[in-house]
């Protein structure tokens, strides 16, 4: 190149000084004549240094012809280069710049038997001239742009793309579709779950691009798109053929407890657990099994939600059409519980025919029996044939009518007034019932369980399965009932409790249980008591506390009712007025003293008294006796005179 431009400079110059010489020959008017010399081929305007002189306009056009030669490119063009050479890690590439650019062999990895010298390529320019001077040239930024580009078109074309599965990410797979990097999610692989991605490394594939991001240049694919597609297709297809009553075959794709799920060939019908089978089951498992193949009934479908509902049990007849006439009233069948309610339980005796066994019909005793306590699933018990309905599809059974009715003969087997030993069964908060026999059972009312002791409930007592002791009291034989009692068994204590309790008396006891309207206190012999609350003050004004033993009073015995009164607060406060008594009693008792010695000494002060009155009395009178001599003596003695 470089010698091509010194030689049109050198066929340029010539031409000038060719062109001077004629204009000389011009001004003078003087014909040139050519001359041929020895060194006409020398160029005499270069000087010693090898270096020609231009004028301004000849630089100017030499310049020009120089620029012409080289592309002008901007950063971020794309453009089409030559491979020059290969080193051991870049290739020298040249795209008609001023100066070539060098691009990492690690972006040709994908070319099919790698890069070679004079292959051409499209890169991009990434910068002209980087910091160093040199020209930065990106031959996978061109690859990415070129793909999203197309990514782009095909998103919005919704063309099928073909890309290769690179590797496995958090969430699923890293697809290279045009040669840009894509993200599969693992929802998106296959209409079922996949749970394992490593499989699918490697494998060539056909996509759907589903979502772009403009921002930041990310894409993402759809398998289960195309799948979808395929399926919708096969789906409209079936369900254009489909009637009521149609028989399908299916494969078994999805087991729940409500039912499963058939795949009917790109339609999904719903086998619903009760139209499995004829007779009950707790769970589709328990008759069916993955990926199996069966033929099925469609019993309804809708269009607009693409929803079949499917029957298996369908295909055969109903057990109950089909059932032998040897069933009727009054045989014996025997069956397995399958399903139990608060009113009995159903005994299957052939898948799809059930009978009920209500809560009267378990037993001759007519006390309350829990049917989900009585029966347990998979149980099988003999029953009678009560009822049969087969237009209505019913059947009523009893197992008490097994045996005979105990009831006819209730007055000689329990007569009133006779002792028994029977095993709890039920109790509730007003008493207690007890099975004596098969079908026979009464009810011990929790009054009748002990003559000392009260009970808020029978639990205190007893519990269910323990054997007691009870006396038939009374048969009401036409209600099934028996009144039984316990505390009967013994004679009734109260009658000589009486006088060991007496009114007043005093005993220790202890606190058993207590609340706001007093407390039950236990006494000796196993008697209990009850202190109202005003009465378990004590002496310092506390009240008596739960499991305190103390002293208390027998304020009121009622052998009737049953009923002892105590009080630890009348002991103390009879005490305190036994003292106030003796206080009074000894204070009367001084009185009296005293009032007796006043009278003692009264009656000597008046004694003493009345005497000196009577000495007082003769003194007046001498001395009166005497004035009256005085005065008569003076009296005299003047006249004498």
């Amino acid at each position: 190149m470089s010698f091509t431009i010194f030689k049109q400079l050198n066929a340029d110059a010539q031409e000038v000084s060719g062109g001077e010489a004629a204009e000389t020959a011009a001004k003078t008017n003087v014909p040139v004549e050519a001359v041929a010399t020895a060194h006409d081929d020398f160029d005499w305007s270069v000087d010693k240094r090898n270096v020609t002189s231009y004028s301004a306009d000849e630089k100017a056009k030499y310049d020009k012809v120089y620029d012409n030669t080289f592309k002008q490119i901007n950063d971020g063009e794309m453009i089409m280069a030559t491979i020059e050479s290969l080193t051991k890690t870049d290739a020298v590439v040249n795209i008609g710049f001023k100066s070539d650019g060098l691009i990492s062999l690690n972006e040709f990895r994908d070319l099919p038997g790698g890069v070679k010298v004079g292959d051409v390529v499209e890169v991009m320019v990434v910068e002209k001239e980087d910091r160093d001077g040199n020209l930065h040239l990106s031959r996978k930024s061109a690859r990415t742009t070129r793909a999203w580009e197309r990514i782009v078109e095909v998103h919005r074309t919704g063309e099928i793309v073909t890309g290769q599965v690179t590797s496995k990410t958090k969430g699923g797979l890293i697809v290279d579709v045009f040669g840009m990097e894509t993200f599969l999610p693992g929802s998106q692989i296959d209409v079922k779950p996949v749970t394992d991605y490593d499989q699918f490394v490697g494998k060539t594939m056909e996509f759907k691009v589903v979502k772009i991001n403009e921002a930041i240049k990310n894409a993402v694919v759809s398998h289960k798109a195309l799948i979808e597609s395929d399926i919708e297709a096969q789906r409209a297809e079936i369900m254009g053929k489909l009637e009521k009553g149609q028989v399908l075959e299916g494969t078994i794709k999805n087991i729940t407890d409500f039912g499963a799920f058939l795949d009917l060939g790109g339609l999904d019908g719903l086998l619903y657990i009760t139209d499995i089978s004829w007779g009950r089951i707790n769970h589709p498992s328990e008759v069916l099994k993955m990926d199996q193949k069966l033929n099925v009934v469609v019993l309804d479908f809708d269009d607009d939600k693409k929803r079949i509902s499917l029957g298996l049990k369908q295909l055969t007849p109903h057990p109950w059409d089909t059932l032998t006439e040897n069933l009727k009233e009054g045989e014996i069948v025997k069956g397995k519980v399958v399903n139990i309610e608060d009113y009995g339980a159903f005994l299957e005796i052939m898948p799809g025919v059930e009978g009920l066994v209500h809560v009267s019909e378990i037993t001759w005793a007519n006390t309350p029996i829990n049917a989900k306590e009585f029966f347990k699933l998979g149980d099988e018990y003999e029953a009678k044939v009560v009822t049969l309905d087969k237009e209505t599809r019913k059947m009523s059974l009893s197992i008490k009518q097994m045996t005979p009715d105990p009831w006819s003969t209730i007055e000689v087997t329990f007569p009133e007034g006779s002792k028994h030993t029977g095993v709890v069964k039920n109790i509730t908060p007003y008493g207690v019932f007890v099975e004596l026999a098969t079908g026979i059972g009464g009810m011990i009312h929790i009054s009748d369980l002990s003559w000392l002791k009260r009970f808020n409930n029978p639990n205190e007592y007893t519990k269910v399965g323990n054997k007691i002791d009870v006396v038939i009291m009374n048969i009401d034989k036409d209600n099934r009932k028996l009144q039984l009692g316990h505390k009967q068994i013994e004679e009734d204590p109260w009658n000589t409790l009486e006088a060991t309790f007496p009114v007043g008396s005093i005993h220790e006891g202890t606190v058993i249980r207590k609340d706001d309207k007093g407390a039950i206190v236990q006494l000796p012999y196993g008697l209990e008591g009850f202190a109202p609350a005003r009465h378990l003050m004590k002496e310092d004004g506390k009240a008596i506390v739960a499991e305190e033993v103390n002293k208390f009073m027998v304020i009121e015995f009622d052998r009737n009712d049953k009923r002892i009164v105590l009080s630890h607060t009348r002991l103390w406060e009879q005490a305190v007025e036994e003292e106030k008594q003796a206080v009074m009693k000894e204070r009367k008792a001084e009185a009296e003293i005293t009032k007796k010695a006043v009278k003692n000494l009264q009656s000597k002060v008046e004694k003493s008294t009345l005497g000196d009155l009577g000495v007082l009395a003769d003194l007046k009178a001498k001395m009166d006796s005497d004035a009256a001599a005085g005065a008569a003596a003076a009296d005299e003695a003047p006249k004498a005179e």
